[in-house]
């Protein structure tokens, strides 16, 4: 069985928020796909509450995709701490760092959440745009470290 990269991970060595390459990893005919690590909260001390949670990838997944190209998923980590970002190619970690804080800037000024109704989200009711934008503000304020141990 192949070990999961992010288990892999220390996750009492970390330091949040952090942004960071979990890997690339090349196609048979040479496509590139890179994962990324986009940590808000530290591990096994603090998570996200679900409704912010959702907010966010809701409106992360609108705003990354005009600031980095080739985006094919942002995902809710299972454990709330963050998201993983999916895209095609091998972009340099600024790059997703610089569009993340972009995106989170534009959360602050949001005036609803985008797909909340019933016809384009399967749990349309558990979204907060307030808890999403307390959420943004707090890691703007810290600030992502591109090393997850602290050190910029």
């Amino acid at each position: 069985m192949e070990k999961v990269e992010s288990f892999q991970l220390d996750h009492r060595k970390v330091v949040a928020p952090y942004v960071r390459k979990c890997c690339t990893q090349v196609g048979e005919k040479g496509d590139k796909v890179s994962k990324y690590d986009l940590r808000f909260t530290q591990p096994n001390k603090a998570c996200i509450p679900t409704g912010a949670l959702h907010a966010l990838e809701h409106l992360l997944a609108g705003f990354l995709r005009e600031y980095i190209d080739g985006i094919i998923d942002l995902s809710p980590m299972g454990c709330r701490t963050g998201f993983y970002l999916t895209v095609w190619g091998d972009k340099d970690t600024k790059e997703i760092k610089e569009g993340l804080e972009t995106s989170l800037k534009r959360i602050l000024e949001a005036t609803e959440v985008p797909a909340a109704n019933d016809i384009q989200c399967g749990n349309y009711r558990d979204l907060s745009l307030f808890g999403a934008k307390e959420y943004a503000k707090v890691v703007l304020e810290k600030g992502f470290n591109l090393n997850i141990y602290g050190d910029n």
